[in-house]
């Protein structure tokens, strides 16, 4: 069931990852990527599910996929959208603005509703780094009061993206190289070595956390980059493994100071980073506590 619409509605794009059960709940709006195969075009989360996203991915002699910006028009649309639904101003937090071209199109919506109050975050995230601040986001505008205004909304959101990170293992090198992140010697030699990368996100940018000989190493570390530090929202992120509710509890288990049961979610990765991380990938983002 929809939530009533506060006086300031949240926008994000489909690189949040956020369930659509959540979204509903909270009221955020989500604008949806482009994914291609081949000459197909979908929009993440409209015509195209995460499940389906990975069966097509994973398919036989599929083509490999490739993402698109959100048109800047579609970002016209959903604010067009909150304000006709009752919202006075608009917080639009994006995937981050190095890794796509979504905050460009969401500035560029912006601009085309003249004398309204919108306000566009780049998270300099992907995932559910995009989505905790969403999430966040929406919490602000229920609450209301000083600090639930667009403009304090805004702001504190581009605060605490400072306080998101970002750590996944994956279990081959082989998508980084098809998605162009790789070249083919690294990716074989690579290979040849077992390395199991564990990638992160800095400045905005995808990086390398680590490198480690081993799968079970590789798990063993992310949780251990993941419970450094107390923290206040995460979100377990994975892209088909079979145990990563085990991986969740273990990680749920060794963070300091605990965490609110309500703010662990376990998501699959969807299209805007599941093309470079492939099959067998897990890990997770965390928002720290202050």
């Amino acid at each position: 069931m929809m939530a009533p619409m506060p006086s300031v509605a949240i926008v994000t794009d489909s690189a949040a990852d956020l369930p659509p059960e959540v979204a509903a709940r909270l009221a955020i709006s989500v604008v949806p990527l482009l994914v291609r195969f081949g000459t197909q075009e979908f929009r993440s989360g409209v015509d195209l599910s995460t499940a389906d996203f990975w069966t097509r991915m994973l398919a036989p002699d599929a083509p490999f996929p490739t993402t698109a910006a959100a048109a800047p028009g579609a970002f016209v649309d959903a604010f067009a959208a909150a304000f006709a639904g009752g919202a006075e101003s608009v917080v639009c937090v994006t995937v981050g603005s190095r890794l796509s071209g979504t905050f460009a199109s969401a500035e560029i919506g912006a601009r085309q509703h003249p004398g309204r109050e919108i306000h566009v975050v780049d998270s300099a995230s992907a995932s559910m780094g995009v989505g905790h601040l969403a999430m966040l986001g929406a919490e602000l505008a229920v609450a209301g009061g000083t600090r639930g205004t667009g403009a304090a909304i805004a702001a504190t959101l581009r605060e605490r993206a400072r306080d998101l990170d970002l750590y996944v293992a994956l279990d081959t090198l082989a998508y980084l190289r098809k998605g162009g992140r790789l070249s083919a010697a690294q990716a074989t030699i690579g290979t040849m070595l077992s390395v199991k990368p564990i990638i992160t996100v800095v400045d905005g940018l995808v990086d390398t956390a680590d490198r480690v000989r081993s799968r079970a190493r590789a798990r063993e570390r992310v949780i251990e980059l993941l419970t450094a530090r107390p923290v206040e929202r995460i979100g377990i992120l994975h892209t088909g493994t079979d145990d990563v509710e085990a991986f969740r509890d273990e990680v749920v288990a060794r963070l300091p100071g605990g965490v609110d049961p309500a703010r662990v979610s376990v998501q699959a990765i969807g299209p805007s980073i599941g093309p470079h991380v492939g099959p067998g990938a897990v890990g997770g983002v965390v928002l720290r506590r202050r």
